[in-house]
């Protein structure tokens, strides 16, 4: 990727790398009780990977090479 990126990129970027992230630990108590093992990762809503899911982010401007 490039070295230097736009505002509107790093927005982009910076808002789907959080929805990489599970969900928090005291969300599982709250919503299935305390007797209850589930790990966080099957309440967070939006599971995304850097390998699996691109996310169609487009440079502003595309170089012409002829």
């Amino acid at each position: 990727m490039a070295r230097y990126k736009s505002l509107s990129k790093k927005l982009k970027l910076g808002k789907h790398g959080r929805h990489t992230k599970w969900a928090p630990f005291w969300t599982t108590l709250k919503r299935y009780g305390k007797g209850k093992r589930i790990h966080p990762s099957r309440i967070t809503a939006v599971k995304r990977s850097w390998k699996r899911t691109k996310l169609k982010v487009l440079p502003r401007r595309i170089k012409k090479w002829y």
